[in-house]
């Protein structure tokens, strides 16, 4: 069906006027009843935030999103455009969306009293009702409300001329969402200019008085650091968002490897197939888990889901470079290949003191503590006695990241257990499979004390 395209067809038609909070509540509330996947992706929020954005819709409030890096506050936001109605009708050519039913512009007011119902109106679509702005020092009342455009006073216009305004983002996405990152970052004086488009509508420019009635819903990200202990947001503008919610990291091991699986790079097309056991997926999170936990890392900074994921792809392009050389017919990660992490975790993570090569100590000992947590939790040392036994009596085993699969088929022969091991990590028993799971292994066993091994020439050799 053709869409109205004049004021008089639009007022024919069922249209009816809602605000942008209005038309947020009746599309959560159908969205609700109908069972649809509003947040779809957001993993381990179900039960936390999704609830309170939830009711803050409902209720019609401002939003600020309180929550370290890396907590998908940005994805959030940009999720909530999702129930927006996918068109709405405005004023043909209205610089701020102006509703054809009650226009607030100089423009649209003079458009719809000049024409009436022959007022021409056009669609716009959601994505153009939403406006993200990342909050940093330099950011300027023209950028976020407007400023007086030379060119136009230079055709003619007088400055008391509303026409004269060139709008900024706030303007531009009336009938919206606007999102503000990082708010702390902004400068007061231009916290006042948003607390006042947001409360008071009316705004000063260039010592003109415009009183703009926009229609809009604010949400804001900020650390907690910033926004609670520093004091670098007006007490005014704190108070006028209707709900604070808290975010968080993964809770658990599980919710962050289904991150990492769902956020993490393909690799398909480059001419070997890749599989990742979901042991090193567990493997990757634990480590984020980890350092979350540690006294070394600064932890009012967070350790970003982001860690995971860059580790999750250096470990597996480790993977894929190994069996790209030595022309293997399946890439698998393994243990060996961990070291591949120290360049996804450099800069990740923030240390409490700084020195020189302490970053990589510490990723050394998150890895011995992940590796260790997880062939503990698939694991029992004592199930591996005959294991150690026979490498008490002498035998030793290599690993190595550059070491081929058929290496370690010597070793999978003498493991009388290797079944049992797949069938517990729950892997098929091919080549590449094995040879990570041995790994996991003889890791743990040496973690345990059960196993010794020495590093020679890039190579781990594990003895009795």
């Amino acid at each position: 069906m053709a869409l109205p395209g004049t004021l008089g067809e639009l007022r024919g038609s069922e249209y009816r006027m809602r605000t942008v909070r209005e038309e947020l509540r009746e599309n959560l509330v159908a969205a609700l009843r109908s069972g649809q996947a509003l947040f779809p992706g957001l993993i381990g929020y179900e039960e936390t935030v999704i609830p309170q954005l939830e009711n803050a819709m409902l209720a019609g409030q401002d939003i600020i999103f309180l929550g370290e890096r890396g907590q998908a506050k940005s994805r959030l936001i940009r999720a909530l455009t999702g129930l927006l109605d996918e068109q709405i009708p405005v004023v043909a050519g209205s610089e701020i969306n102006d509703h054809p039913y009650a226009p607030v512009s100089r423009l649209g007011r003079d458009l719809v009293a000049e024409r009436g119902d022959d007022t021409p109106i056009e669609w716009v679509s959601r994505q153009r009702r939403f406006a993200e702005k990342l909050a940093t020092p330099d950011t300027s009342i023209a950028d976020l409300i407007g400023e007086v455009d030379p060119i136009r006073v230079a055709e003619g216009r007088y400055l008391g001329d509303e026409l004269t305004i060139h709008y900024g983002l706030l303007p531009r996405v009336n009938r919206g969402i606007f999102a503000v990152n990082e708010l702390p970052d902004l400068a007061e004086r231009i916290q006042v200019g948003l607390l006042n488009i947001m409360e008071e509508r009316d705004v000063q420019i260039r010592g003109f008085q415009v009183r703009l009635d926009l229609d809009l819903v604010v949400v804001a990200t900020a650390n907690p650091e910033d926004y609670t202990n520093r004091g670098r947001i007006i007490t005014p503008l704190k108070d006028r968002f209707g709900a604070q919610i808290r975010t968080h990291y993964p809770r658990s091991g599980e919710q962050e490897a289904a991150i990492i699986e769902q956020e993490g790079a393909s690799f398909e097309g480059l001419g070997v197939p890749l599989h990742v056991p979901a042991y090193m997926r567990e493997l990757v999170a634990e480590i984020s888990q980890q350092a979350r936990r540690a006294g070394q890392v600064n932890q009012r900074s967070g350790v970003s889901v982001r860690l995971s994921i860059a580790n999750y792809e250096s470990l597996c392009a480790n993977a894929m470079r190994r069996a790209i050389l030595l022309q293997e017919p399946e890439a698998v990660p393994r243990l060996s290949d961990m070291g591949a992490m120290a360049a996804s975790t450099s800069g990740k993570l923030e240390l409490e003191s700084w020195e020189d090569g302490e970053d990589q100590v510490l990723l050394h000992k998150l890895i011995r503590t992940a590796v260790g947590n997880v062939f503990r939790r698939h694991f029992s040392v004592q199930e591996f006695a005959p294991l150690v036994a026979r490498f008490e009596q002498g035998q030793s085993a290599e690993t190595g990241e550059m070491l081929p699969v058929s290496r370690y088929a010597a070793l999978a022969e003498d493991t009388v257990e290797i079944g049992r091991i797949l069938a517990d990590l729950d892997e098929p028993n091919r080549p590449a499979c094995v040879a990570a799971a041995l790994e996991l292994v003889l890791e743990g066993l040496h973690l345990s004390k059960r196993l010794n091994k020495a590093v020679v020439d890039g190579a781990t050799v594990y003895g009795g």
